[in-house]
């Protein structure tokens, strides 16, 4: 806890500046919110980062955008995974800010990010490294670049977690609904309604975000070819992998392992 008052200490200290912290501070603290805005940046891995309702997946060379006082936890398990954070004080009219959303580094937002690598700390009105900062801020929606789709609802209902626990140790074998649900002893309807009501998505929908989530982090940690990966989380196609892949993530597997490697 006092890892966690030192950090919101540190971002809100100086309510009207721009902080620029490059350390992986948030790593596995509980849940918590800043008045500031926060652009968190990740490259070389992935980082999970949880809310009340969801799991979010943030792969390398993408960012995620979390408005001020948005409860959030991060979360890693990877030692070549590198972290910007920067925060924003302020109101930021238009959707963008008000949403929680992930999207990729594009060329112009990366030569930015270049050319204030070594930036660390507060930066204040009146610098005109808040002004670059503040540019770097207002191009973001300018970009309209499409989220990165892969988030997990969460649930706290105990034979829901029970069950989704299970999923996620067998996702190399053949996974339907009447066959999980004959497992736990529940009618298909049941089931199905379960899913609906506490996660609101489809069973099928489910299972294909959890074999996709694990074939990111076989892309980023094994040496498995994709023929291998895809055999691996239950897909017998190859096409089928790469087509449920990119539905998901908006690129191809090969583009997501050239991504993570860089």
């Amino acid at each position: 806890m006092d890892m966690l008052r030192q950090l919101i200490n540190s971002v809100d200290q100086n309510p009207d500046s721009i902080l620029v912290v490059r350390q992986q501070t948030e790593q596995r603290l509980p849940s918590h919110q800043h008045d500031k805005a926060q652009l968190l940046l990740v490259f070389g891995g992935i980082a999970y980062l949880q809310t009340d309702e969801k799991d979010y997946y943030i792969p390398s060379s993408h960012y995620i955008w979390i408005p001020k006082n948005y409860p959030h936890n991060l979360m890693f398990n990877t030692q070549d995974l590198y972290i910007i954070n920067i925060y924003f004080p302020g109101e930021s009219s238009g959707e963008f800010y008000n949403e929680l959303g992930i999207y990729p580094v594009s060329k112009l937002l990366s030569e930015m990010l270049y050319f204030s690598e070594k930036w660390q700390g507060d930066y204040f009105r009146g610098s005109w490294e808040f002004e670059f900062l503040t540019t770097l801020r207002n191009v973001l929606p300018k970009e309209n670049l499409k989220k990165f789709s892969i988030q997990l609802p969460t649930t706290d209902d105990q034979r829901l977690q029970a069950i989704v626990g299970q999923l996620r140790s067998l996702l190399n074998e053949n996974l339907t609904l009447e066959s999980t649900a004959r497992q736990w002893g529940m009618s298909v309807r049941s089931l199905t309604r379960l899913f609906q009501t506490k996660l609101h998505i489809t069973f099928i929908q489910y299972v294909k975000m959890l074999r996709i989530i694990r074939a990111m982090e076989l892309i980023k940690d094994s040496d498995l070819n994709m023929t291998e990966i895809a055999y691996e989380i239950g897909y017998s196609n190859i096409a089928a992998f790469s087509n449920n892949f990119h539905q998901l993530t908006n690129m191809r597997p090969t583009e997501f392992k050239t991504m993570s490697r860089v």
